[in-house]
């Protein structure tokens, strides 16, 4: 999968450019990303773990965990 990114002005309208871009032939999905604040990645990871859990897709939850520890 290939991703574009694009830097916005702080006083862009983030919620109607990610409207327009997903009306864009090809888009299969935008999501808002905040550097500045690492509390946003965090909260999806915990949001993919609870539903990963819910699921019962323990062998998914468990490949992520160890990919996150070897890491570099």
């Amino acid at each position: 999968m290939k991703y574009l990114k694009i830097n916005i002005e702080e006083n862009a309208d983030i919620e109607a450019l990610k409207n327009a871009v997903l009306q864009l032939k090809g888009v299969a999905s935008a999501e808002i990303v905040d550097d500045e604040n690492p509390e946003s990645e965090l909260k999806k990871a915990f949001a993919k773990t609870k539903e990963q859990l819910q699921k019962g897709d323990y062998e998914t939850l468990v490949n992520d965990i160890f990919d996150i520890i070897i890491k570099k």
